[in-house]
């Protein structure tokens, strides 16, 4: 039975890596820190098992993908007539907030309409913050083909967002 400094010891490391994946899931810093701490204590409930795990960032990264997909699989749209749903604390500027959920959006648009070999990549990579050589055994495809499809994935969505950015600036 694993006690709470060897838990400590051997996930606690992970959790700037998680917190990055829980915030390019999530868009949001409170969402992710939930995440985070919603998976650690998913985690902590199966410590017992933890020990066979071989691979213990990946277990990590794939339990916190889990508990975000099922947040956002359960979530209510988002209205702004109902004032609980739109967050408000102190000095945060609520317009810069909705600006980055739809910068969000419009990115999580943008890679849904890529082709599939540079989707699957820039997801692996950008989104799940795989390494290269992960991104290689789960795909089949040499580190020198994933780095040109994530390139050309890239540019192709800024190139997109900003022809986005600039026609809604002209609307204006």
């Amino acid at each position: 039975m694993m006690d709470a400094s060897e838990f400590k010891r051997r996930f606690l490391p992970y959790h700037r890596r998680l917190y990055g994946v829980a915030f390019s899931l999530t868009g949001n810093r409170e969402d992710a820190e939930d995440m985070v701490q919603d998976a650690y204590l998913r985690l902590w409930d199966c410590r017992d098992e933890l020990d066979r795990v071989v691979n213990a960032e990946a277990f990590c990264v794939t339990v916190l993908k889990n508990v975000c997909f099922n947040a956002l699989r359960s979530r209510k749209p988002i209205s702004v007539t109902e004032d609980e749903t739109m967050p408000v604390a102190g000095d945060m500027d609520v317009g810069r907030e909705v600006e980055g959920r739809d910068a969000v959006s419009v990115v999580t648009e943008l890679i849904k309409r890529l082709p599939p070999n540079q989707r699957q990549v820039i997801v692996m990579r950008d989104v799940g913050d795989c390494p290269y050589e992960e991104i290689e055994a789960a795909t089949g495809m040499s580190a020198g083909n994933i780095r040109t499809l994530l390139s050309r994935a890239r540019k192709k969505i800024k190139e997109q967002f900003m022809a986005i950015q600039n026609y809604e600036l002209k609307k204006l």
